[in-house]
């Protein structure tokens, strides 16, 4: 049994460190807004018959 609680104390301790670190990226973090553009072939702007 002391493996048991070993192994899912280590399991815990890894999820809350992953969860902290995608917490962190989600405050920390700021994204960058910039243009964006793409281009569209004219084969797609003509209509289906």
């Amino acid at each position: 049994m002391p493996t048991l609680f070993r192994f899912l104390t280590i399991l815990i301790v890894l999820a809350g460190l992953g969860f902290s670190g995608m917490l962190a990226l989600a405050y920390l973090v700021e994204p960058e807004p910039r243009e964006m553009s793409v281009q569209v072939p004219p084969a797609r702007l003509q209509p289906r018959r």
